[in-house]
């Protein structure tokens, strides 16, 4: 879904700041012109102009730039994507990396765009499962794959800096459409694929 930056109804940029200025009061009372504090709403919200990018894409944009595929008919892999995302519920960082697959008929995507296609999912309030389910549910749309497959492997801050405190616990996410589904053989390939040794 692709948020319309110019609807009436939007909260304004000044609003917005003054929103961060109260927080900053309840967390530091009688300290907002403090120096180190002055500046911090607005440069709060410019991050989140490029933290939260991904709200001003469109999915069917990214992955329109295609080839022939001139027959190939194999798994096209891109493995280890970093990416960086916001917790909805605790707006704490999880950051991990994805593997995007998919086995085209007809037309292949280019490579970057499987990059950009996880950017605009984690550049939004998330949660690990939906970012998995979406980048899947692009893939099978705009590119209508014999299979798509994502997995996604993450570090949660909301896990390692409050409630349970666990550091080194990594949550993983799958979503495997049509062959990747249906077939053993094609899901194993996969999984061999992503564990070889880097290069």
């Amino acid at each position: 879904m692709v948020v319309q930056r110019g609807n009436e109804n939007m909260v304004s940029e000044s609003e917005a700041q003054q929103a961060i200025s109260t927080i900053l009061e309840y967390i530091e009372p009688g300290q907002s012109n403090r120096e180190g504090l002055v500046d911090t709403p607005s440069r709060v919200v410019n991050s989140w102009k490029e933290i939260f990018s991904g709200y001003d894409e469109d999915p069917a944009e990214v992955l329109s730039s295609t080839f022939n595929a001139e027959d190939y008919d194999g798994i096209v892999l891109l493995r280890d994507i970093e990416f960086h995302s916001t917790c909805e519920h605790h707006l704490q960082p999880f950051t991990g990396r994805a593997h995007i697959a998919y086995i085209p008929i007809e037309r292949i995507v280019g490579i970057s765009k499987l990059a950009r296609i996880v950017d605009l999912h984690a550049r939004r309030l998330q949660n690990q499962e939906r970012i998995t389910k979406g980048i899947a549910d692009d893939l099978e749309q705009h590119l209508n794959p014999l299979g798509a497959a994502v997995i996604i492997e993450a570090s949660h801050g909301c896990m390692k800096c409050r409630g349970v405190k666990k550091q080194n616990s990594i949550m993983t996410t799958s979503a495997m459409r049509g062959v990747f589904f249906d077939k053993n053989e094609a899901r194993t390939e996969l999984m061999q694929l992503i564990q070889s040794p880097p290069l």
